[in-house]
């Protein structure tokens, strides 16, 4: 009987181990560095993000606002896609993304992460709606990627979250402003 208790303790210690703590999405990992992008508008644009959270330790990996947000400016600066990112309503554009929904797996060794964001784009001078698009994507962390379950969801997470801004300044890329 004892055994068991001690063979019950060092599998449930494992598991513990191999899941390790959820970590944040980071800001650097979402950035799009992709400079092939044909636009280059001559315009300043704002960015807002919403529907990002918060991650706990024992939580679900996450993506904040804030850093939503700062990956999608850098982005845009990386990108070259607008003259300038501002933060007043001084803009000549708003961008506004906000994270829809995003898949959970919880068990597994690879982790394949559903995520869908909203992305609006509305000329601040006319108040027109230039661009409203829901985007979806996708990624998926292998064990090659990383041992570690929690480092595999947070892999996953940041990859679909890239593939989207990737896919959401691509969009705003083929549109013509003016």
């Amino acid at each position: 009987m004892q055994n068991s208790h001690i063979h019950t303790v060092f599998v449930c210690a494992a598991v513990l181990w191999l899941a390790g703590c959820a970590t944040p999405a980071t800001r650097q990992a979402l950035v799009v560095d992709d400079t092939s992008f044909s636009a280059k508008n001559p315009y300043s644009v704002s960015v807002s993000a919403s529907g990002g959270g918060e991650t706990g330790a024992m939580d679900y990996t996450n993506i904040s606002n804030e850093n939503l947000a700062g990956a999608i400016k850098e982005s845009i600066v990386k990108t070259g896609l607008f003259t300038s990112v501002v933060k007043s309503d001084d803009a000549d554009y708003k961008l506004s993304v906000s994270l829809i929904s995003m898949s959970k797996p919880m068990f597994g060794l690879d982790f394949k992460i559903d995520m869908e964001m909203a992305w609006s784009l509305v000329n601040t001078r006319t108040g027109e709606a230039v661009m409203r698009e829901s985007i979806k994507s996708s990624h998926t962390a292998t064990p090659s990627d990383a041992f570690v379950a929690a480092t595999r969801v947070r892999l996953a997470v940041e990859g679909a979250a890239q593939s989207n801004i990737r896919q959401g300044l691509q969009k705003i890329a083929e549109l013509s402003l003016n």
